[in-house]
């Protein structure tokens, strides 16, 4: 939400999460793709609040592993927190050599009005999986998503230039063109 806040301040709109009105409906996620999901939640939140409302899916997609863990990252591992989550992906792919490491974050952010209008961007970043955990920063699987260009995780990247880098940072730069005349 601050990430999103921060984004949304220079269009001048005041963003409110739905805890912020009071709104403790949890969204099924139970569509196939990132686009699916961030369009229920936010049409979910639309319908709670009756206003506009923004949402956003967002996931690691591995290569070696067909896209998993995709969609469901969040509970690939089950119900485990993100150290177990990222030990099971390493587990996975200890065979795996760096040529065969490649893996993308991927965000959609929808946007529902009252009104019926809605729209959907997509933002990647593409990386490969480091051999470790690097970096005290960041959240999920931020320690091991590494950055060829840089040669480093997106948990060692300054919270500033993770966010100038992040698939939420691109999708948003690819609907922020359209929130004007969705979200007033």
């Amino acid at each position: 939400m601050a990430e999103f806040r921060e984004l949304l301040l220079p269009l001048g709109i005041d963003a409110r999460s739905l805890a912020d009105l009071g709104v403790a409906e949890a969204v099924d996620e139970s569509g196939a793709t990132f686009a699916e999901n961030a369009a229920l939640k936010a049409r979910a939140a639309m319908l709670a609040t009756g206003l506009p409302a923004l949402a956003d899916d967002s996931g690691l997609e591995v290569d070696a592993l067909d896209g998993q863990p995709g969609v469901r990252s969040a509970r690939w591992a089950g119900a485990v927190g993100a150290p177990e989550r990222n030990a099971l992906l390493l587990q996975r792919l200890a065979s795996v050599p760096d040529a065969q490491r490649g893996a993308r974050f991927v965000c959609v952010i929808a946007v529902c009005q009252p009104a019926g209008a809605s729209a959907a961007a997509r933002g990647e970043v593409a990386g490969r999986i480091a051999w470790q955990p690097l970096g005290e920063g960041g959240f999920g699987y931020d320690p091991l998503f590494l950055l060829p260009d840089l040669g480093l995780t997106y948990a060692q990247l300054a919270p500033e230039e993770k966010n100038r880098r992040s698939h939420r940072a691109r999708a948003f730069a690819a609907i922020r063109p359209l929130l004007p005349l969705l979200v007033r």
